[in-house]
């Protein structure tokens, strides 16, 4: 199913008000309504907001903050979400009247605006589980963002399910409104509103609707939340990438050789899955053509650059240049990418790759999970939070994230497990854990894993190329590794292999398994004991 763009008569429409009235929003300002991705990105220029680059794309800088910033998310706490939300350090909660008091504060500072941009949008590309958005932004650059990452609507006028206020230019009082600084991201279950004020990280809208959709999805409809990629095969067999941002989902997603179903959010079903979104969000830092041609070719007309750097005295976009943030990124809509499919749905998956990028340089490559270890992996959600991704990361840092997305998870973690590991096991998923991180040595010492060997390595098991080889056991996580795999050196595909001292390797792997047991401990008493058989043991 398609979505075309409205072509409105005027690029400034004055919409009834009664469809704003119930937002407390009285806009005397004009609002500008569903405008088209070039007349967006006029204003943005003609504003000061941003420059268009050489390939017509727009770049914008999106100011103090480049990345998310989990400690200043909340969530309402009300009679919806009271019981229901596993509150925690990413599921903070604030009350109804903090919120009451926020929000009239947005919509006040909105009202006195001299223009306001208002989009109608839509996610979730399967239509029996479709939600309404309606995006009210400051800026026409955030605009632009909404229309490239959600769906567009079928018919104008439809009512919202949701709603999305972003007040980029409101400082918060910290003290006065209950929070820690003065930017906010609230989300109201209960009045199915978001609220952004003081960041103008667009980054925050996205994983603000994911983390409304791994509410209600799984908890109403049944639906499995996935934060992870989906590209689909000739023959139609589908597989999903899970991976925290930086780890790999867009890029390995992105194959010439299968179709692209999404690269972050995707709901799996009893029939299959769907992507969440209608466009993708990657990262640039160090974009090359020869290495992901695809993506590179998608900065064209429409497209969206956030905190990107040129080359002195052009508008020619240097991909290296990391000093706004490491965290560099491009929007765009899902058909830029030549090979998308439409709508964005796909089969059950025959595979599941956990992409972790491993900065202590001791996961395998690629290993073969049994189901327990599968589980055991999932709920664990190791890897190394990127630079950039969030505010304060410089370098990659060990964490774990359950369910490799625990920031967006209202639920408890072992609510989305249990659905996974009941689908792996009804369809018989194969599920491998892929190291995009480091070999030889841990950060600072090792090196990067080439991703062509990663995309080698991946295509693989998409093509069936790894049924001949041998495996070998690793002596304390007990996956299974391969022992040669066509593209890449067979020395490298077992880590140990790479390290200059067996004995360092082996210190490294023990000191990161006690890691991935300490974890687990939160863990024990509430996930199945056949679960604890998927530990690394030594």
């Amino acid at each position: 199913m398609g979505f075309k763009r409205l072509n409105m008569s005027s690029p400034v429409m004055q919409l009834p008000l009664k469809k704003l009235i119930n937002l407390g929003l009285k806009v005397t300002g004009d609002i500008h309504y569903q405008l088209s991705p070039e007349e967006l990105a006029s204003q943005c220029v003609q504003r000061h907001e941003g420059i268009l680059t050489d390939t017509g794309a727009l770049s914008v800088n999106t100011g103090e903050f480049t990345g998310r910033c989990p400690k200043d998310r909340y969530l309402v706490r009300d009679d919806v979400s009271a019981t229901t939300v596993d509150w925690n350090n990413f599921n903070q909660p604030i009350g109804e009247r903090q919120f009451d008091q926020i929000f009239k504060l947005v919509t006040d500072y909105l009202n006195q605006l001299p223009e306001i941009w208002v989009r109608d949008s839509a996610v979730c590309a399967d239509p029996e589980y479709r939600l309404q958005l309606r995006v009210i932004t400051e800026t026409p650059a955030m605009n632009l963002f909404a229309y490239n990452m959600f769906l567009r609507p079928e018919q104008e006028g439809l009512k919202a399910d949701w709603h999305i206020l972003a007040a980029p230019g409101l400082k918060l009082d910290p003290e006065h409104c209950g929070i820690r600084q003065q930017n906010a991201v609230i989300i109201s279950l209960k009045k199915q509103v978001i609220i952004l004020a003081g960041t103008g990280y667009t980054g925050e809208i996205k994983k603000s609707v994911f983390s409304v959709l791994n509410y209600l999805l799984p908890f109403h409809k049944q639906v499995l939340g996935m934060h992870c990629a989906a590209n689909m095969g000739r023959n139609g067999d589908t597989a999903i990438f899970f991976g925290l941002s930086g780890t790999g989902k867009t890029t390995l997603s992105a194959d010439r050789s299968r179709m692209l179903i999404g690269d972050d959010e995707h709901g799996w079903t009893d029939k299959g899955i769907f992507n969440f979104e209608g466009g993708c969000y990657a990262k640039c830092i160090h974009l090359k053509e020869e290495n992901e041609p695809d993506i590179f070719r998608a900065i064209r007309s429409g497209a969206l650059l956030e905190n990107t750097g040129f080359f002195p005295g052009t508008n020619h976009v240097n991909y290296e240049d990391a000093s706004k943030t490491e965290n560099t990124r491009v929007s765009y809509p899902l058909d830029y990418i030549p090979h998308s499919v439409t709508p964005s749905i796909g089969i059950n998956p025959s595979n599941i790759f956990f992409l972790t990028c491993d900065a202590s340089g001791v996961l395998p490559p690629i290993s073969r999970l049994t189901p327990e270890q599968a589980m055991y992996q999932f709920i664990s959600g190791y890897t190394a939070k990127i630079a950039g991704t969030e505010a304060g990361i410089t370098e990659p840092k060990s964490t774990f994230s359950a369910c490799f997305g625990a920031p967006f998870l209202p639920l408890h973690p072992g609510f989305y497990a249990r659905m996974l590991g009941e689908k792996i096991r009804r369809h018989q998923v194969r599920v491998w854990l892929v190291n995009t991180g480091w070999s030889g040595g841990a950060y600072g010492k090792g090196e990067r894993i080439p991703l062509s060997y990663t995309r080698s390595l991946v295509s693989g098991v998409l093509e069936g190329r790894m049924g001949n080889t041998n495996w070998k056991v690793h002596p304390v996580f007990h996956f299974a590794m391969p022992e040669t795999c066509p593209g890449v050196p067979d020395r490298i595909l077992d880590p140990e292999n790479t390290w200059k001292n067996p004995k360092e390797y082996q210190a490294k792997a023990r000191e990161l398994a006690m890691q991935f047991i300490d974890n687990f401990k939160k863990y024990e008493n509430q996930v199945p004991g056949e679960i604890l058989n998927g530990a690394p043991d030594f």
